[in-house]
């Protein structure tokens, strides 16, 4: 009995000092706008997903579901399970790409405003029309 209690007591101190360790005073960082634009974008990518995914989910159930009922070859090879895969497929797929492109053309727009914000109007060109290294 004795190990147990000494046990707990000494994760009990361990869990305090990891918890005190890891909350920091709260900091304002100068980056915190292009963190607050890094969760936005990443929130608006989500939802764009989403409204793909729940498209491509009809318009993937609707042809797997009247061809495995109505193509002799997808009643016999096609159960509930392989249609169900194939629908989930299309939407997880649908809802990635969508997400990704939707986040990398929010961060390349938040680049273009960052360099016209600085100056850099030419975006890396020179002014006599040659390339700027």
């Amino acid at each position: 009995m004795g190990i147990a209690i000494n046990a707990r007591n000494w994760w009990a101190v361990r869990r305090e000092d990891m918890a005190m360790a890891s909350t920091p005073f709260p900091l304002t960082t100068p980056n915190s706008t292009a963190q607050l634009t890094a969760k936005q974008s990443s929130q608006d990518g989500v939802k764009a997903g989403a409204k793909a995914a729940a498209i491509a989910f009809v318009a993937a159930a609707i042809p797997v579901m009247m061809g495995a009922r109505a193509i002799p070859w997808a009643r016999a090879n096609l159960n509930y399970a392989a249609q169900a895969h194939i629908i989930s497929l299309v939407s997880g797929a649908a809802y990635f790409i969508v997400a990704d492109k939707t986040i990398l053309a929010s961060a390349r727009k938040n680049s273009f405003e960052g360099l016209a914000s600085h100056g850099e109007a030419s975006f890396g060109l020179a002014s006599h029309g040659e390339a700027s290294f």
